[in-house]
């Protein structure tokens, strides 16, 4: 079973490289971005059957490791 795992920035909390790459896109000729965030996607392969379990668990490692719950949302896909 697979997991996939989005984690952004919490809105309000500035992102640097989200607006590096907007001043990167403007400088490349793309003038109609008015807003760049940047997350990352971590892809897991889990070995759980249960979809109700690896949810789970993928949630809880999400909390102990994958996203800073201060500044970080994330969100679990089981696929």
């Amino acid at each position: 079973m697979k997991a996939r795992v989005h984690v952004m920035l919490k809105d309000g909390v500035l992102d640097p490289q989200g607006e590096a790459v907007k001043h990167a896109l403007g400088t490349l000729g793309f003038a109609g971005v008015e807003g760049v965030r940047q997350g990352k996607v971590i892809e897991l392969d889990l070995a759980a059957g249960d979809r109700a379990a690896a949810e789970a668990e993928v949630r809880a490692m999400c909390e102990k490791l994958l996203a800073n719950t201060v500044i970080e949302k994330y969100s679990v896909e089981i696929v």
